[in-house]
């Protein structure tokens, strides 16, 4: 299947999306911050990223901006339970491969990922 960054800085929540997606087919590896997303990526070869908005050190956004100009074909999901946050996603959504709410069950987890690694037309 695809390799995936998850950056997720609260633990349950992280062990949740490792759990889904590995369950998946996925290959997963997943960090506490968008700093260490970023650091991550340097190592090469994801298909996607999965990130929180609202994360210490770098947020999801900042993440998502750098990430889609440093690694064009990286693809990124953001994900968040902050209203505020969701509008702030949408002005960037030309960036990234969606925007997924919590709470969010996990076929739309599944959903949006499947969305995210589809071929571009």
């Amino acid at each position: 299947m695809a390799r995936i960054l998850v950056a997720e800085d609260e633990p349950a929540e992280r062990a949740v999306l490792v759990r889904a997606l590995a369950r998946s087919g996925h290959e997963v590896t997943a960090v506490g911050d968008g700093a260490e997303a970023l650091a991550a990526l340097e190592a090469g070869g994801f298909d996607l990223a999965v990130a929180d908005i609202v994360m210490p050190v770098i947020d999801g956004i900042a993440f998502a901006l750098k990430a889609s100009r440093d690694h064009p074909g990286l693809r990124v999901l953001l994900v968040t339970g902050y209203a505020a946050e969701l509008a702030r996603a949408r002005n960037i959504e030309d960036l990234v491969a969606g925007v997924i709410s919590k709470p969010y069950t996990l076929p739309e987890l599944e959903s949006a990922v499947a969305a995210a690694l589809a071929p571009r037309p």
